[in-house]
């Protein structure tokens, strides 16, 4: 898939509208139009990567600060002191339909664990 055609990079172009619930000049969050939890939060790189495996040693900071935002996001969710997930699916085996690098961050309820 090319970037033109990725929906999240639509998102972070600004040319189709998310339910942003934090963004900064490298990451953009928003809600999921198909949430798992309460709260389900996708956190994506406004830059296109695929997938984790197309990470490279440059990317090292781009990674902290999709964690970053998912604290803040769970911090202003008032998710930070009852807790909360973070996953990120690598592939189609693991689940990732958007390949465009997110994190899910998901809380509200108790989560089990493993995730199914």
């Amino acid at each position: 898939m090319s970037e033109a055609d990725c929906l999240f990079c639509k998102f972070a172009s600004g040319a189709i509208k998310p339910a942003v619930v934090f963004e900064t000049d490298t990451v953009l969050a928003f809600k999921d139009i198909n949430p798992q939890a309460p709260t389900h939060v996708l956190i994506i790189t406004k830059r296109h990567i695929a997938t984790i495996n197309d990470l490279t040693p440059a990317d090292a900071g781009l990674v902290g600060e999709l964690f970053l935002a998912a604290k803040e996001v769970a911090k202003a969710g008032g998710l930070a002191e009852s807790g909360y997930r973070v996953a990120m699916n690598c592939g189609a085996g693991a689940g990732q339909s958007v390949f465009h690098l997110h994190l899910h961050l998901l809380g509200g309820r108790k989560l089990s664990w493993p995730p199914g």
